[in-house]
């Protein structure tokens, strides 16, 4: 079982910046993807960004076009978490921000919801114009 806990969201001006975090808990594998996700109003949930794992190393990181060069995702291994640092913030980028894991074996992170095995509540972010 893995528990995983985002913080970081809040209200922000079009052009800001937030951080967000991921704190994870529980039993992981030695090999596993992580990532963040986010459902806008009325929207479907979509894929932001991701790492993976191996042995410890983060071995991959993929980023959605929609983000590129404005969200960046990292990660600390000794406090088992996960961050999303986001820039130059668009009205657009409002929605809850998912924290997830998936355990499966794939060689990079899926891009689809479906896939991952554990997900954070979320954590709010609204952008104003």
């Amino acid at each position: 079982q893995v528990q995983l806990l985002e913080s970081g969201g809040g209200l922000v001006q079009a052009g800001g910046s937030l951080k967000l975090s991921c704190a994870a808990s529980g039993r992981t594998a030695s090999r596993y993807h992580m990532g963040w996700f986010r459902q806008g109003p009325g929207k479907e949930r979509e894929f932001v960004a991701a790492i993976s794992w191996s042995g410890g190393t983060v071995y991959a990181a993929v980023v959605a076009d929609s983000v590129k060069g404005r969200f960046t995702i990292s990660s600390d291994n000794a406090k088992n978490t996960l961050y999303l640092q986001m820039n130059d913030l668009k009205p657009e980028d409002t929605a809850v921000y998912y924290c997830a894991v998936d355990l499966g074996t794939t060689s990079i992170p899926a891009r689809v919801p479906s896939l991952y095995d554990y997900w954070g509540q979320g954590t709010q972010v609204t952008v104003s114009s």
